[in-house]
């Protein structure tokens, strides 16, 4: 008989988070104020230390106003800018798109030619077929034909050419921004980098405001500003097969962390896990690595980093430390598919490892 298992799915839960937020309740004097709310398929977390309530509440409403924005504007199968530009490259024509979504999608072939295309926003129509694109996907596996045509294909964000005036500079051009498409197999997801997106958005929204120590968590990936009074603010890195943390550490100013794990978004047949994070080159979930961290340091593009580059070490698997040390990534951890826990020197000096247990190979 067939054995199945599916993991918790966007829509009917919140969802598991890869790192959570620790020892925030404390004395009821402490100004803390926290928002919650429900965006990209996950719960979301305003925090904002020592600033009046109003300041605070309006500074941290305007961070979840612009979370359901970009939620919206480029949702992967709900109508939205994204989709709309989805079925003009499957029907060969060039579309029009905004400067946002154009400093997207440039800022995401960067990223994705850093890592040899491992971390891809161009492969949607794969996750599609493999029932990734719903909320209530179906444990199953997708037809063989139509999975090996599709990888034949190809389908890049390297794919895409933006056209005419884009980007704020370069190019200066005038007109509109169009993108083209060389190949129609490729449908945009921003899936794995939207979450860091609006990270950096909502540091730079703050800080418009005058907060200066907030924290901000989207479904796991996490950035800092300031810190939490005299303490600084504490995270925990979720056990890919249990519960609790599995190490915690202080994040400093500006730092973002994220984490993709095999955990989320899965489901299992005949004892195999196939999760949300394909591998472009065959098409498949990827195998061997049940969760990979990372810290980034402050900077204007650390939160889509934390989202973005976790990807193409998950994805390398064995290779993942090379594959850091190709995408300039020195402070990342990965926990293999049998629990072995290898980490960089870099990062295993900020962890605190929760439990005594736990055998670490700290690697340079």
């Amino acid at each position: 008989m067939r054995k199945l298992r599916i993991g918790l799915y966007r829509g009917t839960a919140l969802l598991p988070v890869f790192l959570f937020v620790l020892s925030l309740a404390g004395c009821g004097r402490e100004p803390l104020l926290t928002r919650e709310s429900y965006v990209f398929g996950t719960r979301v977390e305003v925090l904002i230390w020592g600033e009046p309530e109003d300041k605070a509440s309006h500074a941290a409403a305007s961070v979840l106003q612009e979370f359901d924005r970009l939620h919206r504007a480029y949702h992967t199968w709900q109508p939205s800018a994204l989709t709309a530009l989805n079925d003009a490259i499957s029907a060969g024509r060039a579309h029009e798109v905004s400067p946002e979504l154009a400093q997207l999608i440039h800022d995401a072939q960067t990223i994705s030619a850093r890592g040899d295309g491992l971390f891809d926003p161009g492969i949607g129509l794969l996750v599609k077929l493999w029932g990734f694109h719903d909320d209530t996907f179906k444990p199953q596996l997708p037809d063989p034909a139509k999975l090996k045509a599709l990888v034949a294909a190809k389908p890049s964000i390297a794919n895409l050419r933006l056209e005419g005036k884009c980007l704020p500079s370069p190019p200066k051009t005038v007109g509109k921004c169009l993108v083209r498409s060389s190949n129609p197999a490729v449908a945009l997801d921003f899936g794995g980098y939207l979450k860091g997106v609006a990270l950096d958005r909502a540091a730079t929204l703050l800080r418009a405001q005058g907060i200066r120590n907030a924290l901000i968590n989207i479904g796991g990936n996490i950035i800092a500003l300031g810190s939490k009074g005299e303490r600084p603010w504490r995270v925990g890195i979720q056990q890919p097969r249990g519960t609790g943390p599995m190490a915690t550490l202080d994040l400093r100013d500006g730092e973002a962390i994220g984490t993709s794990g095999d955990y989320q978004r899965y489901f299992e047949l005949n004892g195999r896990r196939y999760c949300h994070l394909i591998d472009p080159r065959s098409g498949e979930p990827a195998q061997g690595t049940e969760a990979v961290s990372i810290l980034i340091p402050p900077g204007p593009q650390a939160g889509a980093l934390s989202d973005a580059a976790t990807k193409p070490l998950f994805i390398a698997g064995p290779d993942w430390l090379a594959m850091a040390r190709k995408t300039g990534i020195d402070q990342a951890m990965r926990v293999d598919s049998q629990g072995h826990v290898q980490i960089t020197a870099a990062l295993k000096s900020r962890l605190k490892f929760e439990q005594p247990d736990i055998k670490v190979e700290v690697l340079p």
